[in-house]
């Protein structure tokens, strides 16, 4: 279900927005919303050319499979 939040945000960024919406003729909650979203993808999560290089290191692969192995077990300790 959709949720309602408010925003407080400046004048001259509200006007940026607000022209950049109607430019692309959404709803300014639209551009918001689908800024927001793209900006979180692009930090949480692994763009397609980074994860194939995480794929193609063999090495990397056999010590991360060893840690989850490891985790699994209860086996290391963890470190700060």
């Amino acid at each position: 279900m959709a949720k309602t939040v408010t925003l407080r945000i400046d004048d001259s960024i509200y006007d940026i927005f607000h022209a950049f919406a109607d430019s692309e003729n959404r709803s300014l909650a639209n551009l918001i919303e689908t800024a927001a979203k793209k900006h979180l993808e692009e930090c949480l999560f692994v763009d397609e050319t980074e994860m194939r290089g995480i794929l193609e290191d063999k090495h990397l692969l056999g010590r991360l499979k060893k840690g989850a192995l490891a985790a699994k077990k209860r086996q290391g300790q963890f470190v700060e």
